[in-house]
């Protein structure tokens, strides 16, 4: 069964990662103060009141020179939109709307995608009434919550969970366990490491036959 897709967007710096370890329960993507960490798609399973789902923690989106490290990490995050059956816009609710902010929210209603709007970092109720700044982004109204604290994402979660596609009828045929017929069918793992800018990323392009 395939599971329906969300991917995380946002420009940089805004708290994507800390939001993704929050919703997966665990330490998977990478979290720093300063901007621009994340550079690839990250792809996790997630789970909420029983339903599964794939959740893409993505770069900072940015208008950037296609060329450019910045732009091949935008246009990441504009694949992983089109690939998406829900989207999430992270904002942050303590630098208010920016106009990278404004941007995204443009690129997702070009692009047309169920989009649940999340502002972050909401620690107070204070901070809660100042999470309606961004219901001009025009992408529906704001979420706030605190992904570090957890503040407000269970809510957030129930909606999220209502807004996927409806599950798929199950034959149950299909939930019968799987047997291998040969212990070769197990996949072998394989860890590309080295030190920095020895060509790691396009090795591992090269072999997967993707960017």
């Amino acid at each position: 069964m395939t599971l329906p897709t969300v991917a995380v967007v946002g420009r940089p710096n805004v708290g994507k990662s800390t939001f993704v370890n929050r919703i997966v329960g665990r330490r998977e993507a990478i979290v720093e103060e300063k901007p621009g960490v994340t550079r690839d798609r990250k792809v996790l399973e997630a789970e909420w009141n029983g339903r599964e789902f794939i959740l893409i923690d993505t770069g900072g989106w940015m208008p950037s020179d296609d060329r450019t490290l910045e732009g091949k990490v935008s246009k990441q995050s504009e694949r992983a939109i089109k690939d998406a059956d829900l989207v999430i816009l992270i904002t942050d609710v303590t630098t208010g709307v920016t106009e990278d902010d404004d941007r995204v929210a443009s690129l997702l209603r070009r692009a047309k995608r169920p989009t649940l709007l999340v502002v972050n970092k909401v620690d107070s109720d204070k901070r809660e009434l100042d999470a309606w700044e961004f219901s001009g982004l025009g992408v529906g109204d704001p979420w706030p919550v605190s992904s570090m604290h957890g503040r407000g994402t269970g809510d957030m979660l129930d909606e999220l969970v209502r807004r996927l596609p409806p599950e798929p009828e199950v034959d149950p045929a299909d939930l019968a366990p799987a047997v291998l017929d040969d212990a070769d069918d197990v996949a072998e793992s394989v860890a590309i490491v080295g030190r920095p800018n020895v060509g790691k990323s396009t090795l591992f392009n090269r072999l997967i036959g993707d960017d």
